[in-house]
C-alpha cells in the first residue's frame, strides 16, 4: 500500500494505525489527517522514537498492509 492510498482512505485506515500504535489517541490521528510526517511525529512523541526509527516503523507498516 502506498501513502496516497492511505491519505485518500484515512478514516478507514485509522483503525489499523491504532492497532499498530495503540498509544496514539483519536485526537493524535485526527491531527495527523493522513499526513505521513504528522503521523511520524506523533509516533516519536508517544513512543520516544527518533525520526529515523518512526520513519522505519511506518515504512514497515506500509509494507505489511
Amino acid at each position: 500500500m502506498n501513502w496516497d492510498q492511505i491519505e485518500g482512505n484515512w478514516k478507514q485506515f485509522k483503525g489499523k494505525v491504532q492497532e499498530k500504535w495503540g498509544d496514539l489517541t483519536d485526537d493524535d490521528l485526527d491531527k495527523a489527517e493522513g499526513n505521513r510526517e504528522q503521523l511520524e511525529g506523533r509516533i516519536q512523541e508517544r513512543y520516544g522514537k527518533t525520526k529515523e526509527q518512526a520513519r522505519e516503523e511506518v515504512d514497515k507498516f506500509l509494507n505489511e498492509n
